[in-house]
């Protein structure tokens, strides 16, 4: 099906300033106020703010919209359904391994999961690359084609729809009743198959020096001298892990209100001196370099044992908010180039 892409971003905001379908929240992609550059945020649709539902992925992950920063541990509101638009491949491939680490058979976060059964997510088409992004190093696409509830491919001034989930199909049904929607005619399925396929080819044209294997085991053996070397730069801010659409560390505390307890979680980093710091006060990692490594070693190693898939979705987030000016990518394909240290 087709839609008039004006005529659905008017549909959002209809559906934001009624609750069209029990949606409290309507969430899509804003144009940053930062004139200097592209820079794209969520926020709620507003009036008078055209979303951005193109483009490419927004500074913050999909992630802190079902994984807060900080977030009071109570039930959460079942009956607040949200509508999130706009979301891009990588962020819909980390979603995945976010719920293979939160909803699974030997374990269930309730509050994760609460969200993410009261959410509604539309994905879109990248449209455009930042300089950071390298989804097609890591076995990625600039388009999502599983794992979403409703696609849009955008295609001349309307989008085709596609939809991937029981979700999906109930929004498309809210959709027909207050939006005009009309069969494909002619060559628009081509048409975004071209798209896509001139994306991928500036993606891997941009990305071309990065080239490396998919043999991400050999990282777990790269000699220290290595990861002393690409450390030097590193602060040990921890807004490498803080952006990252996997990452997923907490750290849970008991908070006072005055007149109560309550357990208050927030995002850990293991990038901080004091990550897993035990009673003793000894800590697993006490050097930056240890710590530096972990990080690379989680996403390509750890993750890929545990989930079946690596915990890097080429985003590039990492990239864009490192304060040593750090390049992922480099740092990835010197220590797979590396000489290894025997085991």
């Amino acid at each position: 099906m087709i839609v008039k892409a004006q005529d659905f971003t008017s549909f959002l905001s209809k559906c934001q300033q009624e609750s069209l379908g029990g949606f409290q929240q309507v969430i899509v992609p804003r144009k940053s106020n930062n004139s200097e550059e592209k820079q794209y945020l969520f926020e709620e649709v507003k009036q008078g703010a055209e979303p951005v539902l193109d483009a490419f992925r927004t500074v913050d992950p999909l992630r802190v919209l079902f994984y807060f920063s900080r977030e009071t541990l109570i039930p959460v509101d079942k009956t607040k359904k949200r509508l999130i638009v706009g979301a891009k491949g990588c962020d819909m491939a980390a979603l995945q391994i976010l719920d293979k680490a939160l909803i699974n058979n030997d374990f269930i976060d309730p509050v994760y999961k609460a969200w993410r059964d009261q959410t509604t997510i539309i994905s879109t088409d990248c449209t455009e690359i930042s300089d950071s992004c390298h989804c097609n190093l890591v076995g990625g696409k600039p388009y999502t084609d599983q794992n979403y509830d409703m696609n849009l491919s955008k295609v001349g001034q309307s989008y085709l729809i596609t939809v991937g989930s029981k979700k999906g199909e109930e929004f498309v049904k809210l959709l027909k009743e207050n939006v005009q929607l009309t069969q494909p005619q002619g060559d628009e399925k081509d048409k975004i198959k071209k798209n896509r396929k001139s994306i991928e080819a500036r993606l891997n044209q941009h990305n071309a020096k990065y080239n490396r294997s998919d043999n991400y085991s050999v990282l777990r053996k790269s000699d220290i001298e290595g990861w002393l070397d690409d450390v030097k730069n590193c602060v040990g801010c921890g807004g490498c892990t803080n952006i990252c659409p996997t990452c997923y560390c907490i750290i849970v505390n008991d908070e006072t209100t005055g007149k109560e307890f309550v357990k208050v979680r927030s995002a850990d980093s293991c990038q901080l001196h004091g990550y897993a710091k035990v009673a003793g006060g000894d800590s697993p990692r006490h050097k930056m370099y240890q710590r530096f490594r972990n990080r690379y070693l989680c996403k390509f190693d750890y993750m890929k044992s545990n989930f079946d898939t690596i915990g890097c979705t080429g985003c590039g987030r990492c990239i864009d908010v490192c304060a040593g000016e750090i390049e992922f990518r480099e740092v990835v394909q010197k220590q797979m180039q590396l000489p290894k240290a025997q085991e």
